[in-house]
């Protein structure tokens, strides 16, 4: 393998150091190493984070490759910083078999940019009539520990507690889509002023927090795990941080366009602007940038929805929901967290690695850059500024909502067991 020296990288709470990387891991960390190495690397002015983990990212293979694929997918999220991503089950078919999260899981080791971890449908083909095969996708080659119908809500109560008890028996976690279907039947956006004003169907944040509320019960009567997808709103927030004050096993998200973007959007008629659950207000914002900073949400996860120009360039009301994320969440989150006093970059650390990788039982990804441990790295340098442009992505799809948006920061370089997948912010081709 190659061998790399990093020179004067900015460690987590501490001073410039070297980091030399053999044979996949970390060899040697300190000042002014006298090693030798096949690459070296100026790394002055660059922070020094563990490789990044996203809990839900959609890679769309197999059915959808119009928009992503497994490999375009994991080449965004190396040029993002990550070195592992969860590809979510709403695909074409459904990963609801052994067969289906195997195919996925493969693809990933094939494509080399990142660890792909599938996540199992927790029903049949997303239906929410019958579990699927929870414990078959588990003991399946690709070890799924998460599961989701995200996209869809497990809204039946008995099925989502059959889930919780089922997935307790191998500590897995239901990652659940909060979505009551009854209150958003033809819903477009966030219910509020702004609905009100351009006249279109709202959808109200109870919808949301009535489902959470019901979960984290559940979750404390079944003795479970579960993860709230993509939180939104301030009373989310409220109702996690009382579940957590029982000291039940609940765990939340929260996305980057989250924590920056509001409802007075879609005002723009823009469908980059829609998505699911839709963007809120600025109170809502706020309440989410705090809860993130004190730890009530545990991670950011990008919500990575590709999705091909005619399914966006299209009518407001039959547009697709989503947006793609996985190469500006770092930035996002520099821009509402780290340069807002809210968080330093141990605190990013923690939210985009260290939690993730352990939700999702994730072994090897979210360790700390110390010797001995595997070289998953990310080299970011804060200093720089861009105008988004999403012709230049890796994803295949271009449903950016930040194009044209001046952010901060930008990744340097990243590593999966101490192979780059990026260098000089440029994709190492494999």
């Amino acid at each position: 393998m190659t061998t790399y020296l990093i020179r004067n990288a900015q460690l987590l709470g501490g001073a410039p150091q070297d980091i030399h990387i053999v044979d996949g891991a970390f060899a040697a960390i300190g000042e002014n190493l006298d090693v030798q190495a096949d690459i070296d690397i100026d790394a002055h002015g660059l922070v020094a984070l563990p490789g990044l983990v996203d809990l839900h990212t959609h890679l769309r293979e197999p059915g959808r490759e119009d928009a992503e694929t497994v490999l375009t997918g994991t080449r965004a999220a190396a040029m993002g910083g990550y070195t592992a991503v969860h590809a979510m089950a709403n695909t074409f078919p459904v990963a609801d078999s052994a067969d289906v999260v195997e195919r996925v899981w493969r693809l990933g080791r094939e494509s080399g940019y990142c660890d792909v971890r599938p996540v199992g449908a927790v029903t049949v083909g997303l239906e929410g009539k019958e579990l699927a095969e929870l414990g078959a996708m588990h003991d399946s080659a690709a070890g799924v520990r998460v599961f989701s119908d995200d996209g869809k809500c497990v809204d039946d109560p008995v099925l989502m507690r059959r889930a919780l008890e089922w997935v307790k028996t191998f500590d897995g976690v239901v990652a659940q889509h909060a979505q009551e279907p009854r209150l958003t039947a033809g819903a477009q956006m966030n219910e509020g002023a702004v609905s009100g004003e351009l006249g279109l169907a709202g959808w109200p944040a109870v919808a949301e927090e009535s489902i959470i509320a019901r979960d984290v019960l559940l979750a404390s009567h079944a003795g479970a795990r579960v993860h709230i997808c993509h939180l939104s709103t301030a009373g989310s927030v409220e109702i996690v941080r009382w579940a957590k004050s029982k000291g039940w096993d609940v765990t939340a998200e929260v996305t980057p366009h989250h924590l920056l973007l509001t409802d007075e959007l879609v005002r723009t008629d823009d469908a980059v602007y829609k998505v699911n659950p839709p963007l809120r207000t600025a109170e809502d914002v706020e309440a989410l940038r705090r809860a993130l900073a004190d730890g009530t949400i545990d991670a950011v996860a990008t919500d990575h929805a590709p999705h091909p120009e005619a399914d966006k360039d299209c009518a407001w009301a039959v547009a697709a929901m989503g947006m793609v994320g996985l190469e500006t969440a770092l930035s996002v989150v520099q821009q509402t967290m780290v340069d807002t006093g809210l968080l330093n970059w141990e605190g990013v650390a923690d939210r985009m690695s260290h939690r993730p990788a352990r939700i999702g039982r994730l072994a090897g990804h979210g360790r700390p850059i110390s010797v001995g441990e595997p070289a998953n790295l990310v080299l970011f340098d804060p200093a720089y500024r861009g105008v988004v442009n999403p012709d230049t992505f890796a994803t295949r799809s271009r449903n950016s909502p930040y194009k044209g948006m001046d952010l901060p920061g930008r990744v340097h370089a990243t590593f999966l067991r101490g192979e780059a997948t990026v260098l000089a912010g440029e994709l190492v081709e494999r």
